[in-house]
């Protein structure tokens, strides 16, 4: 995550906020009674132990986000000359989020938590929250970095692909690359023809190698076999188009790419 944050430093000229969250229940908990039927002198003591315990332990949990922002800024700023600016919060991670993204350009997310370990069937449990309440873009990384010099655009017409083809147009991170928009099943639609053809002019205009393919089948097959074909560095799609009840009966494009995907994934809501 540290060094797709330094390249999106480098090619938007930005600074970076780096965010720990150790979670509200690290400040707000208080130790549960489980003194059961003890006396009253027993019950005391271990009530001021666990006390005791949950106080250091929130001590500890601080030392240690501290030293794990310093080392994610420390990784940062050899390989950027923006600002680094670190924050050591005591908050909900989706609040978090909300809270500072309106002078954000965009959002980077781990794709997995560290509970999750190296389990590629995992999503990290606040991924879906975040990309569902932000309103900026989202870039969900994996552990590797490589320079990104070749994307597909899984482009459905909807209005958050429009916005991920106006975000590209807008700002200068995916100039030098090459960007190829894949849509699946409407191949018998010539107005949509007409609308994937104009996403691509529109790539086009600014300078970047922009082709475009049409494909029918499976749609997050389809996404991942062109992806594949295109030796892509990163995915760029919409995010959560549907309600969370309608995902829920049907199942989630997004959360099936997400978890499939072995690329860096930048999502618009």
């Amino acid at each position: 995550m540290c060094d797709h944050a330094s390249w999106l430093a480098e090619q938007l000229e930005i600074p970076i906020e780096v965010f720990h969250i150790l979670g509200r229940r690290n400040r707000d908990s208080q130790p549960a009674d489980l003194s059961g039927s003890l006396k009253l002198g027993a019950r005391t003591e271990l009530l001021e132990k666990l006390s005791k315990a949950d106080e250091e332990w929130s001590k500890l949990a601080q030392e240690r986000g501290r030293m794990i922002l310093d080392d994610a800024c420390e990784r940062i700023k050899q390989k950027t000359s923006q600002d680094v600016i670190p924050r050591l919060r005591h908050d909900d991670f989706v609040e978090t989020v909300v809270s500072f993204e309106d002078d954000a350009r965009l959002v980077i997310i781990g794709k997995r938590g560290e509970a999750s370990g190296f389990a590629r069937e995992h999503l990290g449990s606040n991924l879906e929250r975040a990309l569902r309440s932000t309103k900026k873009p989202v870039l969900v990384v994996n552990r590797e970095f490589k320079p990104i010099k070749s994307c597909v655009l899984a482009y459905d017409g909807s209005g958050s692909t429009d916005r991920a083809v106006e975000f590209i147009v807008n700002n200068p991170i995916l100039r030098d690359t090459s960007i190829h928009l894949v849509t699946v099943g409407q191949d018998g639609n010539p107005n949509f023809r007409q609308k994937l053809d104009q996403a691509a002019q529109k790539l086009s205009h600014v300078g970047i190698n922009t082709t475009s393919e049409v494909r029918s089948g499976n749609a997050e097959l389809m996404i991942l076999d062109t992806a594949k074909q295109k030796d892509a560095d990163m995915l760029i799609m919409g995010a959560y188009g549907h309600s969370r009840v309608r995902n829920f009966i049907i199942g989630s494009t997004t959360t099936a790419l997400v978890r499939a995907c072995l690329l860096p994934c930048l999502m618009f809501r």
